[in-house]
């Protein structure tokens, strides 16, 4: 009879797993800039400064500029809008972090991120932009603009843009 029990639990561990939603998705790049980590982290400190880096961004205002729990509303160039919310803010660290509320123009849904600034010695500082989120269509079988590669592909494609375009302006002399 124990044989019996430990085949049939055998053969229900060897079963495919029944699919089941989304998974979270998590996107990090870096990028080291040859400027001191404050100058650097003067020019995005600023919740409402992402027009002032990004190279996509049109506008940024921010509704309480870096009080937590600030709106900015983003409008892009190429057309699209967001809205995301200041969740932390830390000066002395220099980072901050920030919840996508309406993410119409990313294939995303429960985004959050944060933007960091690290000294590496005294002439240079590191970058890291870290998100992470779940693909825009939550059910399974989700259409190839709105399933795990598109939204991973979307999201490193923000971080890349604009910490590349960051990094040629904080080094312009």
């Amino acid at each position: 009879m124990a044989l019996l029990a430990t085949a049939a639990l055998l053969a229900a561990a060897s079963l495919p797993a029944a699919a089941h939603g989304p998974t979270r998705q998590k996107v990090v790049e870096t990028i080291q800039i040859n400027a001191p980590a404050d100058a650097v982290w003067a020019r995005i400190k600023n919740f409402e400064a992402l027009k002032d880096w990004h190279p996509a961004v049109a506008t940024s205002p921010a509704t309480q500029g870096n009080t937590v729990g600030s709106v900015r509303n983003i409008t892009l160039k190429g057309g699209g809008e967001l809205t995301e919310t200041l969740e932390a803010y830390n000066d002395a660290q220099r980072k901050y972090s920030y919840r996508l509320k309406d993410g119409g123009a990313l294939p995303v849904t429960n985004y959050t991120s944060t933007i960091t600034v690290t000294p590496d010695g005294d002439a240079k500082s590191t970058v890291e932009w870290r998100g992470a989120f779940y693909r825009g269509y939550p059910n399974n079988d989700p259409p190839p603009d709105k399933n795990d590669e598109a939204a991973v592909a979307a999201v490193t494609g923000v971080y890349k843009a604009g910490l590349q375009n960051l990094k040629q302006l904080a080094e312009q002399k």
